[in-house]
């Protein structure tokens, strides 16, 4: 029988992520299945002449997975992730794939986003959430967080909305009180 002990990796998981990192401090890799922004590159057939390879700027990390090779691409707060297929290379003519599936319109405004970037022009919004979802999302998780951490509704309202504004009103009666509690 093997012992664990002599292998390197024994112990050893790959993440999508560093746990050790903040997630505002890293790019998190996800699968397309899970997120349909996700860009998925091909080698471009060869039938189709005269295709440059996209420049990429800078160094991208590429990161091997069962799906193929992952990549970030551009600053952390607003990177698109790419996901090169087997068979193709950042350095080579690409290809994109596009499934015809429930999520198609966003996959194409995900590869526009990257088209844009590539050309340098300005990046349009990602359309899938709404400025005040995204507000409305972050509001939830910090809440999420705060329970599962132990604060009480009133920690966190103070959190989301500032010590002046929850002590200016008494909390049992407090519409902030029943935003937190809903949120």
């Amino acid at each position: 029988m093997r012992s664990l002990g002599r292998w390197s990796s024994a112990g050893v998981c790959d993440f999508a992520a560093q746990p050790t990192l903040s997630s505002l401090d890293q790019n998190i890799l996800w699968s397309p299945i899970v997120d349909p922004a996700v860009v998925l590159l091909a080698q471009c057939p060869r039938f189709i002449p005269d295709v440059p390879a996209v420049a990429l700027e800078g160094s991208i990390e590429l990161r091997e997975s069962a799906e193929g090779a992952h990549a970030a691409r551009g600053p952390i707060s607003s990177s698109t992730q790419l996901l090169f297929l087997p068979g193709a290379y950042p350095d080579a003519p690409l290809a994109a794939v596009i499934p015809l599936d429930a999520d198609m319109v966003g996959r194409v405004e995900a590869l526009t986003r990257f088209w844009r970037s590539t050309q340098g022009r300005p990046a349009i919004p990602d359309t899938r959430i709404t400025s005040q979802q995204r507000a409305r999302l972050r509001a939830m998780m910090l809440a999420a967080d705060g329970r599962a951490n132990g604060a009480s509704y009133r920690d966190v309202a103070m959190v989301l909305y500032g010590h002046k504004r929850i002590a200016s009103e008494s909390w049992k009666t407090s519409a902030l009180r029943d935003r937190v509690i809903s949120t």
